[in-house]
């Protein structure tokens, strides 16, 4: 009796398949290997990123440009929030005019032009080529009274830098947004459990880049120099684009699906201000009564179907913005302890979740679907931050009863609790193993329940609310820090002995307690609409 075949997957009008060599084991092996490329991709265009991001403010506070720290961090700051809130305009991109295969081979492109131009200002002709010479600073009289009021000059070559960052962040976010959702695309056909597991592994490529980064490319920059450190990106980069291109034959790619914003955007109106749509269809009463596939030839979403997609949008993003409080949660932890720490833990789960937690989960058919991981994430996010604040709140009780110990870092003396570093394990084994269970399984729902021409988007959508997520624990922060906060302690110079850390990690595992329970009721009410009979209708949505 032969052996049944995988279901055929429906086939994209323009959709590019390669040419397969004949016999059972040839469609795997060449889905394997594209697989495989795109992971490689990743692992090379995050130790790029990291390599960039890791030691930036050393490298504007370095004698190559002088800029105060306050300059420098902002510089920072601003570069590491436009990489997460910049990933939907390419996501965007991608869906409508370029594909996901154009859309990531021009983001590399942009990725290798502008990362080069942080080696060529690290010596002192490139320097001048782009920004012109140092101005010095003017000698002047001294200032009568400490208080007196300093002008701040502008910060030297801020211009051309501010661009270059600006268009780094566009094409990391571009890559970030389009190479996930077109790497899942080539094992889709593989089945189910192949997509899974290459969000697995795709999360892993992401952490095995950084901590390559953090070990090496910081390493050089901070101890050789910054023009070697900032040329191993530029080389990454520059790799991982011919491997991309190398691997274009077994490539599958499929083309720009069309743009459904303005139908989208109709249908809100429509739905949420009536009168103003009722204006609207005063003004101009011919075409706004059409939607683009009535109004031209060219084929596209039919009626039916931007209403169908509309309304997956509107349950896929209530899940989304609930997300938002665990990546709050979850940026502030690298902020407190160490990043690499993290990183290490997480390579160390992923396989363990690959090999044994995934399977023994399918056999006892537990945690079924992606959002009851994802709840699970949240949960062990919670527990991750009251073991925070409990360890926090035994160092206090050593520092109040002066049992402390001298500890030299940098040129720093500290006044630090004899708690072996030890201590620190369950806090970082909690949130790796809230990560692989929260962000892959996220990774996967956003991919797997958009619809398919607005994949590129929705998954920018979950790169740029892990970024909200960051700048509002940062703010949460900032307002802490304030006069009267639990983290104003000015006077500990660098020392946080006399801040109250317990009270804000018992404060942000409060605030993930909370919308732990909001998205459980949420990931509840959407599983039961999505298994619902509306579900099945001809209409329902074209997954990709």
């Amino acid at each position: 009796m032969p052996a049944p075949r995988a279901r055929e997957q429906p086939r994209v009008p323009g959709e590019r398949r390669p040419l397969l060599p004949r016999g059972v084991q040839g469609p795997r092996r060449w889905r394997r290997a594209a697989g495989a490329a795109v992971l490689l991709v990743e692992m090379l265009e995050r130790a790029a990123f990291f390599g960039i991001t890791a030691n930036l403010v050393l490298y504007l506070n370095s004698t190559n440009f002088n800029w105060a720290g306050e300059q420098a961090s902002r510089a920072a700051l601003v570069f590491l929030g436009a990489s997460y809130l910049l990933a939907p305009v390419g996501g965007w991109l991608a869906d409508v005019y370029l594909g996901r295969y154009r859309a990531v081979a021009l983001s590399l492109l942009l990725y290798l032009a502008a990362s080069g131009l942080l080696p060529a200002t690290a010596f002192p002709d490139g320097r001048s080529s782009f920004c012109g010479e140092m101005p010095e600073s003017p000698l002047g009289p001294a200032c009568p009274s400490p208080d007196c009021p300093r002008a701040s000059p502008s910060p030297y070559c801020a211009p051309v830098l501010y661009a270059g960052l600006l268009l780094l962040a566009l094409a990391a976010s571009s890559v970030r947004s389009n190479l996930t959702s077109f790497g899942a695309d080539q094992v889709m056909d593989l089945g189910r459990d192949a997509t899974r597991r290459f969000f697995n592994w795709f999360y892993w490529s992401i952490n095995l880049g950084a901590v390559l980064s953090l070990l090496v490319v910081a390493f050089i920059q901070q101890n050789i120099s910054f023009l070697l450190g900032y040329s191993i990106p530029v080389g990454c980069v520059g790799l991982a684009f011919f491997i991309f291109l190398f691997a274009t034959p077994v490539f599958i790619t499929k083309p720009p699906m069309g743009s459904q914003v303005s139908s989208m955007l109709k249908l809100a109106l429509q739905n949420c201000c009536p009168q103003l749509w009722q204006r609207h269809l005063a003004r101009d009463h011919q075409g706004a009564c059409l939607l683009p596939d009535q109004r031209s030839p060219q084929p596209g979403a039919s009626p039916q179907e931007d209403i169908a997609n509309f309304q997956v949008l509107v349950k896929i993003l209530p899940v989304m913005v609930t997300l938002v409080p665990y990546w709050m949660v979850y940026f502030q932890i690298p902020e407190a302890w160490l990043l690499l720490a993290n990183v290490v833990v997480v390579l160390i789960l992923v396989p363990l979740k690959d090999r044994l937690i995934d399977p023994l989960l399918l056999r006892c058919k537990l945690l079924p679907s992606a959002l009851q991981k994802m709840a699970l994430g949240m949960f062990f996010g919670f527990t991750s931050v009251i073991v925070a604040g409990v360890l926090e709140m035994e160092r206090l009780h050593y520092i109040h009863h002066n049992q402390t110990v001298s500890q030299q870092i940098g040129e720093v003396l500290y006044n630090a609790a004899p708690l072996s570093i030890w201590w620190q394990i369950p806090q970082y084994l909690l949130i790796g193993i809230s990560e692989i269970f929260a962000s892959i399984p996220g990774l996967e729902f956003a991919y797997s329940e958009a619809p398919r021409s607005m994949q590129g988007a929705i998954m920018g959508i979950f790169f740029c609310l892990s970024g909200v997520g960051s700048l509002l624990g940062s703010s949460l922060v900032a307002l802490l820090s304030l006069p009267g906060g639990w983290l104003h302690c000015p006077e500990d110079f660098g020392n946080i002995n006399n801040c109250r850390m317990d009270l804000y990690f018992f404060l942000l595992a409060g605030i993930q307690a909370v919308t732990a329970l909001l998205f459980v009721w949420i990931a509840g009410r959407y599983e039961r609409v999505s298994q619902g009979p509306a579900s099945h209708s001809c209409f329902s949505r074209d997954r990709g």
